[in-house]
């Protein structure tokens, strides 16, 4: 038996912190068009469910196309079953209005629902949508037949971390020695396979897509495959997303001018072998003297036609060699030393008042 498990869709997502209105709508029909190619994937493959396990949208409110592209895709493939655990961004408005539940649709709520996935009942798959009513309950709730081959799907956060965006904590702890064989996790977007215990495997999937520069990396579902008879089971991740993510440092120690820092730059592109299609966020790293000419707007320009979206953040830290200044009896040095003999100012705060303050004397737009 073939299932698909993919979690963290979040069809409708604004995509707007980094994009322009334009690119944003654009990326907006790409992850309807990701969620499409999937679906694509499990016919061709002849999978025979899919594990939807939370955050199918990003927001509450979601358009008519978002809406009816999952539902289009459930009612036209009736062989294929659907396992959907809402998650803390979803809510009902993907299920409101329907005149006829598709009987492929399977739902799950607040206490453990257990399907039989296959004709003979062998794979049964088990889900509930954590809240902080059931937080503490739901796990000495959970019982299993040890002779079937157990999935349980959750969304959350796994417990050695702090819940972030109000996702429930998931204490694999007490998931344990369960007669669990895969748990099917949602919420943390990038992929990840563990072992939860002498039996059993966790696995968050990841999102489809990377929407962000904090989702970097390759992007897709997981794809298992089990044999009904031994209970043994393959699993394997399947890159889809259209584009990919890639944030970069850049070291510019000891650059003194745009040019210098465009040189750096163009290295670290050359030895990544980026493709053309990417969202890249170049970091500049390193330290560079106070007076270091640096044009962050020029740099942005210069490459950001290479890439789908390019954005540069400037991390490098500011060197004073104050000792330079000592003696200086020109209005610069007097300025430099007045910044020195400061109180209350951490060493940063008074490189970038010295760079700010070198760049209005010589009559430069500080930047």
């Amino acid at each position: 038996m073939r299932i698909i498990h993919c979690a963290d869709l979040h069809l409708d997502s604004r995509m707007s912190a980094n994009l322009t209105k334009e690119k944003a709508r654009e990326r907006q029909a790409e992850l309807l068009n990701t969620f499409e190619k999937m679906m694509d994937y499990a016919v061709l493959h002849r999978v025979d469910a899919i594990i939807i396990a939370g955050d199918l949208y990003d927001t509450k409110n979601i358009s008519a196309a978002a809406r009816n592209t999952v539902r289009e895709a459930i009612w036209r493939n009736p062989d294929i079953d659907f396992y959907y655990l809402k998650g803390n961004h979803d809510a009902e408005s993907f299920l409101s209005n329907l005149e006829e539940m598709p009987e492929n649709l399977k739902l799950f709520d607040s206490c453990w629902t257990a399907y039989a996935a296959d004709k003979a009942e062998r794979i049964v798959i088990t889900g509930a949508e954590l809240c902080k009513e059931n937080a503490v309950s739901i796990y000495n709730e959970l019982t299993l037949n040890m002779e079937k081959f157990n999935i349980v799907v959750l969304h959350g956060q796994e417990a050695e971390h702090a819940a972030r965006d109000g996702a429930e904590v998931i204490s694999l702890r007490s998931l344990r020695n369960k007669g669990i064989d895969y748990l099917a996790l949602g919420h943390i977007h990038s992929y990840k396979y563990e072992e939860l215990d002498a039996r059993g495997r966790y696995c968050y999937p990841g999102c489809l897509e990377g929407r962000g520069f904090d989702e970097c990396g390759e992007h897709g579902f997981v794809l298992l495959d089990i044999d009904e008879e031994t209970r043994k089971f393959r699993h394997e991740f399947i890159p889809l997303a259209a584009r990919r993510l890639y944030a970069l440092d850049v070291d510019i120690t000891d650059c003194m001018t745009t040019a210098d820092i465009a040189g750096r730059i163009r290295a670290a592109l050359a030895g990544a072998e980026l493709d053309a299609a990417s969202l890249v966020k170049l970091v500049l790293k390193g330290s560079v003297d106070v007076e270091c000419e640096k044009n962050i707007e020029l740099l942005t320009k210069q490459f950001q036609d290479r890439y789908y979206f390019l954005k540069i953040d400037d991390e490098s830290r500011l060197d004073v060699d104050y000792a330079m200044f000592a003696l200086d009896e020109s209005l610069k040095g007097e300025f430099v030393r007045t910044v020195m003999a400061a109180e209350g100012l951490e060493d940063e705060e008074k490189a970038a008042i010295v760079r700010y303050g070198i760049q209005a004397l010589a009559g430069e737009e500080p930047e």
